[in-house]
């Protein structure tokens, strides 16, 4: 499918609509996703990043039905990840003396992932190629989100290549943000940014506000992943900076697993508790071993505070919530409270261990947690209300 975004600009990359897991088995994409490649037409002609290694014969076919592969002047890799570089074995076979900008590191990593010696222009903030009348800037965006990613900017059209910066795992027909039910849309950015892009908050502010005076007028935002920002893109910008702001919402996210029910049924007593005590919260509870972590860390971006309980396992934590917490601790969330619960028959070492990781993740960890002896008894029930009812107090 070839798209046109605007005058010479055409969308040329490929509809996922199978993807569910990404970044290997670490990301849930329930809605698919785009790999978004695009080809400028001007005096000079220009490809802008290409797709996945599955679609990369598909691609270059395609392709080839738009342009005489061997009229392409130069190919802009704005980040060698293969879910945007994974085609140019393929066509760089047939056009190999091509020559391709990216970064310094986007040369490393792109040597990295394929052992070729290609026509690389390594490019930094402000360089320029000319494609006749219009030119195409380039913009380093270090750790947006890995040390090779760079913007590139289209002079007359206005437009951005942003690559991983404003996207999202959405896969859809319609291609634009106007065009697409924005509730879905803007949970899937949320989504993208939070488990992606948050332990790099102060450097997308950072970048966004270096691009910002630049002075470049920004009709589209053209991303590498999901819908393209031509009605209004500015909206996704200020939600960039929304988000990297130690974002947080009026809300609790309590996260628990349980051998025996036990840890579940200490989970929705304090919930009950902190409702009691706080009607306007919004809490949020997640079995971990049932929900998909990467809708629980959405929620835990979204909250002010998280409370996190387990039984106790030889001596540690049952291993989902081990594994939240493990991913927690690479995301670096700033501002935000937590604390620990859990079950115990034995030993008893699950709120300890807890509350340490939450301590290690960055989180303000407001009490030393709650333990429970065996399955809760009434008496227990009323302590975790209690414990709810105080955590409240302690979360505003």
């Amino acid at each position: 499918m070839v798209l046109k975004i605007k005058n010479n600009i055409y969308w040329v990359g490929k509809i996922d609509w199978v993807l569910r897991k990404f970044h290997g088995n670490e990301l849930s994409t329930h809605r698919g996703s785009t790999y978004n490649s695009y080809l400028i037409k001007e005096e000079k002609i220009a490809l802008i990043d290409t797709v996945w290694n599955p679609f990369a014969k598909e691609f270059v076919q395609e392709l080839s039905k738009e342009i005489d592969l061997g009229k392409i002047d130069y190919i802009i890799a704005n980040h060698a990840e293969s879910d945007h570089s994974g085609a140019l074995p393929e066509i760089m076979n047939l056009i190999p003396d091509t020559p391709i900008y990216c970064t310094a590191n986007g040369v490393k990593s792109l040597k990295g992932h394929y052992h070729q010696d290609w026509d690389f222009h390594p490019v930094k903030t402000g360089d320029r190629i000319s494609l006749g009348k219009k030119e195409l800037i380039f913009v380093e965006a270090p750790m947006l989100h890995w040390p090779d990613s760079m913007f590139t900017y289209l002079t007359g059209d206005n437009v951005l290549f942003s690559n991983d910066a404003f996207g999202q795992h959405y896969a859809s027909e319609f291609m634009f943000n106007d065009l697409v039910n924005q509730s879905e849309l803007y949970a899937e950015a949320m989504k993208y940014y939070a488990n992606i892009l948050t332990p790099f908050s102060q450097l997308v502010k950072k970048k966004i506000e270096e691009v910002l005076a630049m002075k470049l007028a920004v009709d589209i935002i053209c991303p590498s992943h999901g819908v393209i920002w031509r009605e209004n893109p500015k909206q996704i910008i200020e939600k960039y900076l929304q988000w990297a702001n130690d974002y947080k919402e009026n809300q609790i996210t309590i996260l628990y697993d349980t051998m025996w029910d036990g840890t579940r049924v200490m989970a929705e007593n304090i919930t009950k508790g902190i409702v009691e005590a706080d009607s306007k919260v919004n809490v949020k509870l997640f079995n971990t071993s049932k929900s998909d972590k990467n809708d629980v860390i959405l929620e835990i971006f979204k909250s002010k505070a998280a409370l996190v309980g387990s039984s106790t396992i030889n001596r540690g934590i049952l291993t989902s919530i081990a594994s939240v917490l493990e991913e927690i601790k690479g995301l670096s969330f700033k501002n935000k409270k937590a604390a620990a619960f859990g079950c115990y028959g034995w030993s008893g070492e699950s709120v300890k261990i807890i509350t340490e990781d939450l301590k290690k993740a960055g989180f303000t960890v407001v009490n030393d947690g709650l333990k429970t002896l065996w399955n809760p008894d009434e008496k227990s029930k009323t302590a975790c209300i209690e414990y709810g009812k105080k955590l409240a107090a302690e979360f505003k």
